[in-house]
């Protein structure tokens, strides 16, 4: 597996060049948005990821919950951090979109508030996992990321059951979207998607790397006479 990751990442980088000329010159200019409108080939790539991540972790969080799983716990963690910064990305694209066409960073609409909420509750999971000391932390964790789980469908789904300032979706929605955008916007998903597995899995082999020292650690301080403690 080590010999295929250096591979893994050549991959992505050359599908992340891609899909960035693919964004900015293949990809034809929107009629009334004009050039701004690009930063929808990763404001929408980097909001499918988040949802797919914050997914993983709710399976891996529900396994552990049942079987007490030490990888399943990992996958959860890993899943939930990557799944943040792609969710950041997110709310920092949208503010910097909507100023030129709607005249405003920010409004307190459904679209855009659940998934604020959605970003803070994933943070506060990963807040829990750093600075929490009880033995009870991934147990707690677990449980707050199915909490957090039932964020995504009602962000994603917001905008057809609320009035929102969010424009309705040009994918299933009754919207309609040019095929050539909808092309470059499958080509930076897919790069994307690469992105977050090898960032996943590089963290995946830390923390599992980490845990084996801090046992290793536990186990030597064990092992020691009390008067050398």
């Amino acid at each position: 597996m080590k010999k295929v990751f250096p591979i893994l990442c050549v991959v992505t980088a050359v599908l992340l060049s891609y899909a960035l000329y693919q964004a900015l010159e293949v990809a034809p200019t929107e009629a009334t948005m004009g050039d701004v409108q690009r930063i929808f080939y990763y404001h929408v790539p980097s909001a499918w990821t988040a949802f797919l991540l914050f997914t993983i972790n709710l399976v891996a969080s529900v396994i552990y919950l049942f079987r007490r799983s030490v990888k399943a716990d990992i996958v959860a963690l890993v899943s939930a951090e990557v799944g943040v910064v792609f969710c950041t990305v997110v709310l920092v694209t949208g503010p910097i979109w909507a100023r030129p066409v709607w005249g405003i960073w920010w409004t307190w609409d459904m679209r855009l508030t659940s998934t604020l909420i959605m970003w803070l509750i994933y943070v506060s999971y990963l807040m829990l996992r750093r600075f929490s000391s009880s033995g009870q932390t991934a147990m707690l964790a677990a449980t707050l990321s199915v909490f957090g789980a039932l964020c995504v469908p009602f962000v994603y789904f917001s905008i057809w059951f609320f009035r929102t300032q969010h424009p309705s979706p040009v994918i299933g929605g009754g919207g309609s979207l040019d095929p050539r955008m909808g092309r470059v916007l499958l080509i930076n998903w897919l790069a994307f998607l690469f992105f977050a597995f090898v960032v996943c899995w590089s963290r995946y082999r830390l923390e599992v790397v980490k845990r084996e020292v801090e046992e290793a650690q536990a186990m030597e301080d064990l092992a020691l006479p009390r008067s050398a403690r």
